[in-house]
């Protein structure tokens, strides 16, 4: 019997792992995973009900939505897309749901349903598990492949070998370069990791006493750079976070890693309403609302306490009326809620969903089948492709397909 060894227990190696086995019964399918924990990510994406992926069905919008990887997912996802991801869980009894951003979650909106799901798959269709099993180094032979397995547990720390006709690495992205070192022994190219979504620091700065209230359209854009992004932006008690702020961690990703974390961006909170547009509405604001006191009415449905900090950082009382506003108050007002700046220095993580940019460099890799080009029967799904999409559902998206595509070219093969 013929053998495929899956390193990696997350959404992509899941999901080769058991479209194999299901596609092939007689092709031994064997899943290692290093932690003790399967589909970790899974477990907490979308807040503990798994972003399972995007209500975006034409190819090229989807593809739109990767800020590394655009040209080869075009191929990859004309055999596996949206489409097909809701229609799998759908055929096992899983239902997804859309929501009004376009994010899609199961109906019971646990990500425990996708888990159990994939894990009845696993066992309905043999697939064998290992946990606590890191892949130290893989060698070609004349059969397939030699690896050597040592143990993450401190109950059996000894290593064992395996030998394999098929390989699907499928072991996720890794924070640091040297990490990938198993991977240049078989003389692929890799490009260096860098943080993909992070939201931004912005120590000590006032604004942090409004965390937790949020601004449904606003544009953020990054000085001395073509980043720009619009949607939902979030203040926390470190900085800015929300849609917007992960878009423009993923577009940056790498130039902001090249500028060290420390940067400036400028937050227009009207979003598409932009200085000169407000300048020409003004004069509207203060006559119909001319007696009105500047803290009690608020004309750009922002929350309360956003606009009487944005009164207070102008030098304007909250009970000053309208008509009594001063030309260099007002100016000073227009200018903050359309472009207020914020020095970003250092970046967090967001949530448990560390995703970065880096990987096997997608020339290697064959876009049709997954396998790499230099090594025949070794194949890759998931991060560990230099690939990686914004958030709303779109790395899970790629998960499925590219485990999917592996799965059907080792069947196809063996």
């Amino acid at each position: 019997m013929q053998k495929l060894i899956v390193i990696g227990g997350g959404a992509a190696g899941f999901f080769c792992a058991v479209n194999a086995a299901r596609l092939r019964p007689d092709l031994k399918v064997i899943l290692l995973e290093k932690s003790g924990k399967l589909l970790s990510k899974v477990k907490v994406s979308g807040g503990g009900r798994c972003n399972t992926t995007h209500a975006c069905f034409e190819i090229p919008t989807l593809v739109k939505k990767y800020p590394r990887g655009e040209t080869f997912l075009k191929k990859a996802f004309h055999q596996f897309n949206t489409n097909h991801t809701i229609q799998w869980f759908l055929e096992r009894g899983v239902g997804l749901h859309q929501e009004s951003d376009g994010r899609m979650f199961p109906t019971t909106n646990q990500s425990q349903t996708i888990i159990d799901c994939l894990l009845k798959e696993a066992d309905q269709f043999k697939v064998q598990i290992i946990l606590h099993s890191e892949v130290k180094s893989i060698e070609q032979t004349l059969e397939g492949f030699k690896l050597i397995v040592g143990s993450t547990s401190n109950a059996t720390p000894e290593s064992l070998s395996m030998n394999t006709q098929f390989i699907c690495i499928a072991c996720g992205g890794y924070p640091k370069s040297e990490m990938f070192n198993w991977l240049r022994k078989l003389n692929h190219t890799i490009q260096s990791p860098v943080p993909s979504l992070f939201t931004f620091n912005i120590p000590k700065h006032p604004i942090a006493t409004l965390m937790g209230l949020s601004v449904p359209h606003a544009t953020v854009k990054i000085v001395g750079t073509k980043l720009k992004e619009a949607g939902p932006l979030l203040i926390t008690h470190w900085g800015l976070s929300g849609p917007v702020i992960l878009r423009l961690s993923a577009w940056g990703a790498r130039q902001l890693s090249e500028m060290q974390y420390h940067f400036t961006i400028q937050v227009n909170w009207l979003g598409d309403t932009n200085e000169a547009q407000l300048r020409d509405e003004w004069g509207f604001y203060r006559e119909q609302f001319a007696a009105q006191k500047m803290g009690g009415k608020n004309p750009f449905s922002l929350p309360a306490r956003l606009w009487n900090f944005m009164l207070e950082s102008s030098g304007i009382a909250a009970d000053i009326r309208w008509a009594e506003l001063k030309s260099q108050q007002q100016n000073k007002l227009i200018q903050l809620l359309t472009v207020f700046p914020f020095e970003v220095k250092g970046k967090t993580t967001f949530k448990e969903e560390f995703v970065t940019c880096g990987g096997i460099t997608l020339a290697e890799i064959n876009a049709q089948t997954m396998e790499s080009k230099l090594i025949h029967n070794l194949f890759f799904a998931g991060e560990i492709m230099d690939i990686d999409g914004i958030t709303g559902g779109f790395n899970f998206q790629h998960a499925w397909t590219s485990g999917w595509i592996a799965a059907s070219a080792i069947t196809d093969k063996y």
